[in-house]
């Protein structure tokens, strides 16, 4: 943190959770969708939605008083700005991401006790990929993904690869923006069999099912298929510990034919683990919501691929989130 530390400073930031929690309930209450098309007064609201109206009417307020609805002879709606962003019916909408992350609320209240040994987080169990959260999840995904995979697949440079293996590849963001930027090159996406389901809709949408091989399985239980001269492990190594990320390392090298690059996206962090601040935060985020995942460094990173048998390791962007590390398989 860069701004002064001071009595006021650490007060705003002990309450800043205050406006985000009266978002999130909006979202998980779809108040944004209902109020897109026509205002309502709270008691129609509270009607449609189950809710008590005194709980009701609050959270309206609160919401108009934070600008995301507008309320008007009492009656409210979704703010003229707001609606393309957190309606479920715009095709911008950013709710998924928003839905997200009340998943990752609901696992941050249970920090102290994941510190001090109490509990255990469970990716699977309640976290974001659990049965419950993991529509909201891979679209909070695609949400983030959408507007940054072409800039992603210029930095990785495909150059010659004609041969895609998405690991993990969710509803194939990534596998859509490398095969658009690439009309020789051919792709497998590999996720788990209800995530499949989910990337099948969306390649098909695009027209472009006839390119890619949608395989289902487990990359912590499962072999990897092989016949692959690229392979991407976008946004899944922050949820592994350092040996199940060796484990996958290696699993990717044998689906690599010789010569093939593996290109990992994440977070890379800077020796001391502290920069980026964004990255730190994320490292709790996992803590919060994974067994063994944390953040890495670039010597980590570098250690568990050299491990799997992987060359020629570079840092070829750092970017937050989309820093890039790629190895070569000899």
């Amino acid at each position: 943190m860069s701004a002064k530390i001071t009595e006021e400073s650490i007060l705003e930031m002990s309450r800043s959770f205050m406006a985000s929690r009266v978002l999130l309930s909006g979202a998980e209450l779809d108040i944004f969708t209902l109020l897109a098309e026509k205002p309502l007064t709270a008691e129609e609201i509270a009607a449609t939605t189950q809710a008590q109206l005194r709980g009701m009417e609050i959270l309206l307020d609160a919401l108009s008083a934070l600008g995301y609805l507008v309320k008007k002879d009492g009656r409210y709606r979704t703010a003229p700005a707001a609606a393309p962003l957190l309606s479920a019916s715009a095709p911008d909408s950013i709710l998924p991401m928003v839905l997200h992350m009340e998943t990752v609320w609901q696992n941050w209240s249970e920090i102290t006790d994941i510190v001090l040994g109490k509990t255990t987080p469970g990716l699977t169990a309640k976290g974001a990929l659990a049965k419950d959260n993991r529509k909201a999840f891979i679209g909070a995904m695609h949400v983030v993904a959408s507007k940054a995979a072409p800039a992603v697949v210029a930095a990785i440079n495909p150059g010659q690869a004609r041969r895609l293996l998405d690991v993990g590849g969710g509803s194939g963001t990534y596998t859509l923006a490398m095969l658009s930027a690439m009309p020789e090159m051919k792709a497998t996406l590999f996720d788990l069999l209800p995530v499949i389901k989910m990337a099948r809709d969306r390649i098909q949408a695009a027209n472009m099912l006839d390119r890619v091989e949608l395989v289902a399985g487990d990359f912590y239980k499962d072999e990897l298929p092989p016949g692959h001269d690229l392979a991407l492990l976008s946004a899944i190594i922050h949820q592994n510990s350092f040996k199940q990320n060796e484990a996958l390392y290696g699993k990717i090298y044998r689906a690599l034919e010789s010569g093939g690059r593996i290109v990992v996206r994440d977070h890379v962090m800077s020796a001391d683990r502290i920069h980026p601040v964004e990255g730190a935060l994320f490292a709790v985020n996992m803590l919060a919501g994974t067994e063994g995942g944390r953040t890495y460094t670039f010597d980590e990173i570098k250690d568990g691929l050299t491990a799997a048998g992987f060359t020629r390791i570079n840092l070829i962007q750092t970017q937050g989130m989309f820093s890039l590390v790629e190895g070569f398989k000899p």
